[in-house]
């Protein structure tokens, strides 16, 4: 029997979803799937179990094959999910926008409500990030989308949405016995919040399987698919080829224990950790199906013998750096090309940007205090970059809730892309003050989460107590930086 989970109210999906993103390798030659053809491979899974489908708008065509197998009759489409994923370019997000997102998915999966859609924020340093998840809340209330989910959130912005009022499903992450990140912060985090965690790269692109046990190292340089070039770059990251020798060998025996497979093992290790409420294999439709071995997923039960051994060999592993989703903003990329260029061209400024006297320049980020008080959010002159007191503001909107780890994550944003209007980077501050109202209460909250932004820095710091203007405010920070 195929698990199945509620992940939103009238949203309930088996626990083994089929990720869709190898059509998009499968046309990158440039050629298209016949939908007909493609869309009838989709059927097995169907008459499974399996009936939930994870795409996006960038994989191809999977939503136009998704939308030919909705409405090519034979079953009930009722009983079958698609959840998608809108990823825009960085920049402003206008109401035309999110509608036109959706009226392109609705229009390519055949239907007029999204049953999940997950978005993705390529930077957290410009904060109309913030703007696509209220738009996407207000097309929700107007019953075009079923259900909010994020794809590739850390802990700290999944905290920044769910604090500002955003009322989310999911997060879709990496996560394997390999890339264990999910399982420190972030899952703990969003199953305290009601919030399921989606697991794709359970098998790191077929490199959990039988074919690689006791295989000399592959040439990098030369791998089949792009899942295997981004999985090839996490398993040099954990360590290398003989570390995950080392797990490939402990799942072999487990495997052989319960006369199952290693990428068995290997999902439904990923499958028991809390909050974990599904996970994502990957399909190539017509090609490469695996359903009987992934119905299996669900015969079988780790025990404590075998989840020691396996943590036995993950215990040799280097950790994966970084939180969820570092790996597409900030170095290490661990993406298939070992950069964004194969996602993005450029990235705009976050503020606005203008000369100022005496061979200064000015960002502002247009929240209602600047012209008010006359000031702007940093100025530069020469290599130096002086960012203003800043509280998590957002246009009129206060942001972070009565979370003050929250609020001090997004006050570093807007520092973080202050910085980065004016040509620098957080790794330039050299010096943060702290102002928080509400010392007895927060300033452990706020100290960790200056912490967790700043830690590979080592700024010099000063927290104080200061009433702040404005009740709904808990922290305000200012920052100096100098460019090398």
């Amino acid at each position: 029997m195929i698990e199945r989970i509620s992940l939103a109210p009238g949203l309930t999906i088996a626990r083994a979803l089929t990720g869709l993103w190898q059509i998009a390798d499968m046309e990158r030659d440039g050629r298209e799937l016949d939908p007909a053809v493609a869309a009838r491979a989709m059927q097995p899974y169907v008459d499974a179990g399996l009936t939930t489908f994870d795409m996006a708008d960038h994989y191809g065509s999977a939503e136009i094959v998704a939308g030919t197998f909705r409405t090519a009759g034979g079953y009930d489409a009722s009983q079958v999910q698609c959840l998608t994923k809108w990823v825009p370019e960085p920049g402003p997000v206008s109401a035309a926008d999110v509608r036109a997102a959706i009226d392109r998915a609705c229009a390519r999966l055949r239907t007029d409500r999204i049953d999940l859609l997950q978005f993705h924020a390529w930077t957290f340093a410009d904060p109309r990030w913030l703007d696509a998840l209220w738009l996407l809340e207000a097309e929700r209330d107007a019953g075009r989308i079923g259900a909010i989910g994020l794809t590739n959130f850390d802990t700290a912005h999944l905290r920044v949405a769910i604090a500002s009022g955003i009322r989310l499903a999911s997060n879709q992450v990496s996560g394997s016995l390999i890339d264990t990140r999910f399982t420190r912060k972030l899952a703990p985090y969003a199953s305290q919040h009601g919030v399921g965690i989606l697991c794709y790269g359970t098998v790191l692109g077929g490199f959990l399987s039988e074919r690689w046990l006791g295989a000399p190292e592959p040439n990098w340089d030369a791998l089949e698919t792009w899942s295997q070039m981004k999985y090839g770059r996490f398993i040099r990251t954990a360590g290398g080829w003989e570390k995950f020798q080392g797990v490939l060998r402990a799942a072999h025996t487990v495997a052989a224990k319960h006369g199952v497979s290693i990428a068995l093992v290997a999902s439904r290790w990923v499958l028991d950790q809390p909050g974990v409420a599904g996970v994502i294999v990957g399909a190539r439709l017509g090609q490469s199906q695996h359903v009987a071995d992934t119905t299996r997923l669900f015969t079988f039960a780790l025990d404590d013998e075998d989840r020691a051994l396996l943590a036995a060999a993950q215990a040799a592993l280097d950790p994966i750096p970084g939180d969820c989703g570092d790996e597409y903003r900030t170095p290490p990329f661990l993406t298939a090309s070992g950069d964004l260029s194969h996602h993005l061209s450029s990235f705009p400024a976050p503020f606005i940007t203008r000369p100022g006297h005496d061979d200064r320049t000015l960002a502002l980020s247009g929240t209602v205090w600047e012209p008010m008080a006359g000031y702007s959010r940093a100025v530069r002159k020469g290599n130096r970059i002086h960012v203003s007191g800043t509280t998590a503001t957002h246009g009129s909107r206060a942001i972070g809730g009565d979370d003050a780890a929250a609020q001090t994550h997004f006050c570093i944003d807007k520092i973080a892309g202050a910085l980065q209007s004016l040509g620098g980077r957080l790794e330039d501050v050299v010096r943060t003050r702290v102002f928080v109202s509400q010392v007895d209460r927060d300033w452990e909250a706020v100290a960790r989460a200056h912490g967790e932004r700043f830690g590979h820095i080592l700024p010099a710091n000063t927290m104080v107590q200061a009433s702040l203007i404005g009740d709904e405010y808990l922290v305000e920070i200012e920052a100096d930086a100098e460019l090398s």
